[in-house]
C-alpha cells in the first residue's frame, strides 16, 4: 500500500481545489479552441508548481517526485492539454537548464519559466528520428565564440508559443549516439529559428504542436548545455522521471473518465433501473477502477523508488506501459458506457478517449518500453520484483 504523507495529502488536495475551481471549467471550451490555454499555463506558474522540481534559490520548492506525480496527475485529471504544457515546462523544458546551465542562464531563463513568465520547451525528435535517435541530422557548428545551428525539429510541444527551446543537435556529421549535443535556444533573439508548420491533433489540442526550423541560428558557445558530447546521457538522467510522470498523467486521466462513465451511469436509466445496476456496465466500470488502482500502485511505487535514490529502467518503463495502457482502456470503456452520447462533444467523455492517445509515444511508446522491459528480464532465476 502507497502511504503518503499528512504533506503530499494536503498539497494534492489544494491542487484539487485549483483543479475543480479554475481547470475544469474551462477544460472543454480550451480544447474546442485548440489554443495555448496561457491564462491557465500562467496560473499554474502563480501558484509555484512549475517550480516542484527545483531548488527554493530559484524560486522552486525541492518537493521529491511523489509530490511532483501528485501534481500531474490531479491537472490531468482538470484538463491533459494543460497538464502536457505544464510537464513540458516543468521538467523536460527547464531541467537542462538547471544541471547544465550557468548561473546567468538559471538567472535569465530558468527563473522567470518556473513562474510562468517565459514558455520553456524542448526539441529533439526530427521528421525522420524519433526512437531512432541516432538518426538526428540537426547540426551544430563551432562559428567564432558559438554556435551554428541547422535542422528541422518536429511535435515540438508548445512550439508556436514557445520562447526558450533545449535543442538537440550533433556536433560532426558522424552517425551515432555520442555527439548529440544540448543548446539553449532564445526563440525571441535568435535569427534563423522560425516555425514550421503547425500540427492540428486529435488529442490534447490545445497543447499546440508544430516543427522548429533552425536556418543558420547562431547560440554563444554558454548556451552550449554540458559539453560537446553526451545529449542522449543527459537526457537518460531523468528518462525515468519523465516516464512516471507519464504514468501520473495517465491515473489522472483515467480517473476522470471512470468519475465521468460512474457518474452518467447512476444517472441514465434504462429498462427500469440505472444503468449501472446492470451487471455488463457494473462489470466494466469494476474493471476499470481495478485497473487504475494498479497503475496507481505502479506510479507511486516507482516515484518513491526515484526519492530513495534506486534505479528503476525496467520499474519506471513498465508503470509507464501499464498506466498509458490502461488510460487508452479506460477511456475507451467510458465511452462505451456513454453509448451514443460517447460521440456527443458535450460530454467530456469524447476528450478523454482522444487525450488518452497522447500518452502512448510520449516517454517512449508501448513497444519501446517492452523492448526495454526485455532487457533487463530475469525471469529465469525467478526475479519479477527488485
Amino acid at each position: 500500500m502507497i502511504q503518503f504523507t499528512s504533506e503530499q495529502e494536503e498539497f494534492r488536495r489544494s491542487v484539487a481545489r485549483f483543479v475543480d475551481a479554475e481547470v475544469v471549467p474551462e477544460a472543454q471550451a480550451i480544447d474546442e479552441r485548440a489554443e495555448f490555454p496561457l491564462d491557465l499555463f500562467r496560473r499554474v506558474g502563480e501558484l509555484g508548481y512549475f517550480g516542484l522540481r527545483y531548488p527554493e534559490a530559484y524560486g522552486g520548492a525541492d518537493a521529491d517526485t511523489v509530490t511532483y506525480c501528485l501534481f500531474a496527475e490531479e491537472l490531468a485529471r482538470g484538463s491533459l492539454s494543460l497538464a502536457a504544457a505544464a510537464a513540458m515546462q516543468s521538467l523536460m523544458g527547464t531541467y537542462f537548464i538547471y544541471k547544465h546551465g550557468s548561473e546567468d542562464l538559471r538567472r535569465r531563463y530558468l527563473v522567470p519559466a518556473l513562474r510562468g513568465e517565459l514558455v520553456a520547451t524542448f526539441a529533439l525528435t526530427e521528421p525522420n528520428a524519433g526512437s531512432d535517435l541516432a538518426s538526428i541530422s540537426a547540426r551544430a557548428e563551432r562559428r567564432g565564440d558559438g554556435w551554428v545551428l541547422s535542422g528541422t525539429k518536429t511535435w515540438v510541444t508548445n512550439a508556436p508559443v514557445a520562447d526558450v527551446l533545449t535543442v538537440g543537435a550533433k556536433t560532426s556529421a558522424e552517425r551515432g549516439l555520442k555527439n548529440i549535443a544540448l543548446f539553449l535556444v532564445d526563440r525571441r533573439s535568435t535569427a534563423g529559428v522560425t516555425l514550421g508548420k503547425k500540427i492540428p491533433k486529435m488529442a490534447v489540442r490545445a497543447s499546440e504542436t508544430g516543427e522548429i526550423v533552425l536556418d543558420g541560428a547562431f547560440v554563444p558557445a554558454e548556451h552550449l548545455l554540458g559539453g560537446e558530447t553526451g545529449g542522449v546521457e543527459k537526457i537518460g538522467t531523468i528518462l525515468s522521471e519523465i516516464r512516471v510522470m507519464t504514468a501520473a498523467l495517465s491515473v489522472g486521466l483515467a480517473r476522470a473518465a471512470y468519475q465521468a462513465a460512474l457518474e452518467y451511469a447512476r444517472a441514465r436509466v434504462a429498462f427500469g433501473k440505472p444503468i449501472v445496476e446492470h451487471q455488463a456496465i457494473g462489470f466494466k466500470l469494476a474493471d476499470m477502477l481495478a485497473s487504475i488502482h494498479a497503475a496507481l500502485l505502479l506510479t507511486y511505487q516507482t516515484a518513491a523508488q526515484i526519492d530513495a535514490g534506486r534505479t528503476v529502467t525496467r520499474e519506471a518503463a513498465i508503470a509507464k506501459l501499464i498506466a498509458s495502457e490502461t488510460a487508452v482502456k479506460v477511456t475507451d470503456e467510458a465511452c462505451r458506457i456513454f453509448a451514443s452520447y460517447g460521440l456527443a462533444d458535450e460530454y467530456a467523455a469524447q476528450r478523454y478517449f482522444r487525450d488518452a492517445r497522447f500518452l502512448l509515444p510520449g516517454g517512449g511508446t508501448s513497444e519501446i518500453l517492452r523492448v526495454v522491459i526485455g532487457r533487463d528480464l530475469d525471469l529465469a532465476r525467478g526475479r519479477v520484483l527488485s
